[in-house]
């Protein structure tokens, strides 16, 4: 029946969406009846917005174009918006295989440094304690987020055992002792020297943390015990054949106390990306408590 609006495709109103078919077009499903043409909406194009591409050699009616790879749908400009400039919908860019691009980004971190820190693998022992003297900048910069407690650990514990023999005091008491006591006065001074190791690296780094800084508890940690007691070092083997009172010994000490001060700021700067003047202040207790416990004693 023409004119009755059913979906047999024949004498459709097309104010409801729906054209007429034309001579030759292809008809509908023998079943349902439903038009294969496409809808007005589909091509009628919105205001504001542009039109469909043009059709191709070879397409089929009613069916849309496939996009090459890299081409904008509607040819709309990269950057652009699909609409008007109100709509706030704008294209993402997309790499081929679908991954979106990502823009580069400079990262600054708490003290404004805007090289990043050159990182990678951990160094072996024997690398690490020569770079900390040799290179200290990149030696902290590349074992930032790596851990050193067994290095600094046996560096704490041999520390002990030659501060007891080095001081005239202590070697005493222990050479002319029993074997039973003589251990236990090395292992006490051994496990208090790590202890107290610990305990003035963990100080600095809550200074560092307070004042801005963001490095890692471990390596600030590690890496504070090995340079306060490899710098004290050379003093201590000194004092081995040398009385304490002697010159040599006390300018070794006020000159690796020295080193030691500039070594802790370099790596709390570094380590905590701080400004000299903060990670100074960040290490100024360890360094007063070096001098006031270990120095003084035994160069006074």
């Amino acid at each position: 029946m023409a004119g009755n609006r059913h979906d047999d495709g024949r004498g459709a109103d097309p104010q409801y969406g729906w054209a007429a078919p034309q001579p030759g077009a292809p008809q509908g499903d023998p079943y349902r009846g439903a038009p294969t043409g496409v809808p007005e909406y589909f091509t009628a194009p919105t205001p504001g917005y542009p039109g469909p591409p043009p059709a191709q050699p070879g397409d089929q009616p009613g069916h849309t174009r496939a996009f090459a790879v890299g081409e904008q749908p509607y040819d709309a400009p990269y950057g652009e918006p699909y609409g008007g400039a109100d709509d706030g919908y704008y294209q993402q860019p997309y790499e081929q295989g679908g991954r979106p691009v990502e823009d580069n980004v400079a990262v600054y971190r708490a003290g404004g440094q805007a090289a990043p820190h050159l990182g990678g693998p951990r160094l072996p022992w024997r690398e690490l304690l020569a770079g900390i003297y040799r290179r200290p900048s990149a030696t902290f910069d590349r074992m930032r987020d790596h851990q050193v407690w067994l290095p600094a650990l046996c560096v704490s514990l041999l520390y002990g055992v030659l501060a007891v023999f080095a001081l005239d005091s202590t070697y005493d008491e222990v050479v002319h002792s029993t074997f039973a006591v003589a251990l236990w006065a090395i292992a006490a001074a051994a496990i208090g020297f790590t202890v107290a190791g610990g305990i003035l690296s963990a100080v600095t780094y809550a200074l560092a943390r307070q004042f801005g800084g963001d490095g890692p508890w471990q390596s600030t940690i590690g890496l504070s015990v090995l340079v306060s007691w490899t710098t004290d070092a050379p003093r201590l083997l000194l004092a081995l054949f040398l009385p304490a009172d002697n010159l040599v010994v006390q300018a070794v000490g006020w000159a690796t106390w020295v080193g030691c001060a500039a070594l802790l700021t370099i790596l709390v700067r570094r380590i905590h990306d701080l400004p000299w003047g903060k990670a100074a202040g960040a290490a100024a207790v360890q360094l007063l408590a070096l001098l006031v416990l270990i120095k003084l004693p035994t160069l006074g």
